[in-house]
């Protein structure tokens, strides 16, 4: 029952972010695709999907509910990647679940997966074995959990890693260390 609350919640969440988001570089949209590669698919690679996305490997900017073995967002995307493999995205707000999740830019929402990856700003939430993050404004909950910079940002993990926290405990309480056990934070 809890799982299905929380699929729920997260499809309504979808929703509403693609409700208020448009995508900035393709004025083409589409309801629904079906893709076996990026270029073996009922639309091509640029155009937007606003619906529904089932497929092997896919790519396109979007707001939608991706399923898929591999699921690529292109340009400013948003909604619910479900990816079996791998989720990746330019720049993503939403929900990602995957075994690995890539974002190039910036994530606004929540990557949950064994290995998350971002080289822009997270706002939001991480939850998995490995998160790196450029930059954080969140929580990254892993067993390690490394943010090269952290405007505001909380870590739960094994080993937790704030570059940018120079001192150990002289900067309490907006910072905490460098690299600590179980709690790391910079505020």
């Amino acid at each position: 029952m809890k799982k299905l609350i929380l699929c729920l919640t997260a499809v309504l969440v979808s929703i509403g972010v693609m409700a208020e988001t448009k995508s900035l570089t393709t004025t083409e949209t589409e309801a629904f695709n079906l893709s076996i590669t990026p270029d073996i698919a009922v639309y091509k690679r640029t155009v937007t999907i606003e619906g529904v996305t089932l497929s092997i490997w896919g790519e396109n900017p979007q707001t939608s509910l991706a399923l898929g073995i591999v699921n690529g967002s292109t340009g400013n995307s948003a909604g619910l990647d479900w990816g079996f493999i791998l989720n990746y995205a330019d720049n993503y707000k939403g929900v990602k679940w995957g075994l690995v999740n890539y974002t190039k830019q910036d994530s606004l929402g929540w990557d949950a997966g064994f290995v998350n990856y971002t080289t822009g700003t997270v706002r939001g939430l991480y939850t998995g074995v490995v998160n790196y993050v450029d930059r954080l404004k969140g929580v990254e909950f892993g067993l390690v959990n490394y943010v090269d910079k952290s405007d505001s940002g909380f870590q739960i993990g094994i080993v937790n890693i704030i570059r940018n926290n120079k001192t150990w405990f002289s900067d309490m309480p907006n910072s905490l260390a460098p690299v600590m056990i179980f709690v790391n934070w910079r505020f």
